[in-house]
């Protein structure tokens, strides 16, 4: 259903929705929510091997971020075309920071070429190729220190990650 009957608003809209869609999957990773990512996406993208769709989806994110302890990716330049009133295509570069177990602390330059559709009024991702720059892990992890008791200091893990109970089981077994 059509909100109005001029195009250029449309195609405003529909950037702006799209826009969004890069900033919840960044949000659904830092939560861990994987079900918040699937609802994200097209019931026909594919995911390899681990297959299609919402439960495709899950499988490879549940994969992914098993012993992740914390990951935030900022999301900066994204690019939309729009192809017609249910298709567009775009790229957006993100930068990760990420604690494993397996990798330490590690950051990522990441372009995400992205294909989205518009099904049932809203807009999803129909494909997403996840494009590493590069991806680095150091040696001295900046989460491995004394809490930072903010505002008192401003050095130090905050209260964000210690808020969490996995990350805060494994900070606290390293103290």
């Amino acid at each position: 259903m059509s909100t109005t009957d001029d195009p250029r608003i449309e195609a405003m809209l529909a950037r702006e929705e799209i826009r969004s869609l890069p900033i919840r999957y960044a949000a659904a990773v830092e939560a861990r929510d994987v079900d918040a990512m699937a609802e994200l996406f097209s019931p026909h993208a594919r995911f390899g091997s681990y297959g299609e769709g919402p439960d495709g989806l899950r499988r490879l994110m549940t994969d992914s971020l098993t012993g992740s302890l914390f990951a935030v990716i900022l999301v900066a330049n994204h690019l939309i075309d729009l192809s017609d009133e249910a298709h567009g295509s775009g790229q957006v570069w993100a930068h990760c920071y990420a604690h494993t177990r397996a990798d330490g602390f590690v950051d990522q330059l990441i372009r995400y070429e992205d294909r989205y559709e518009k099904l049932d009024g809203r807009w999803l991702f129909g494909h997403r190729r996840h494009r590493l720059w590069y991806g680095s892990s150091h040696a001295n992890s900046p989460l491995a220190q004394p809490a930072a008791n903010w505002p008192a200091s401003q050095v130090g893990v905050g209260d964000i990650p210690l808020a969490d109970p996995e990350f805060e089981s494994w900070w606290r077994s390293i103290r």
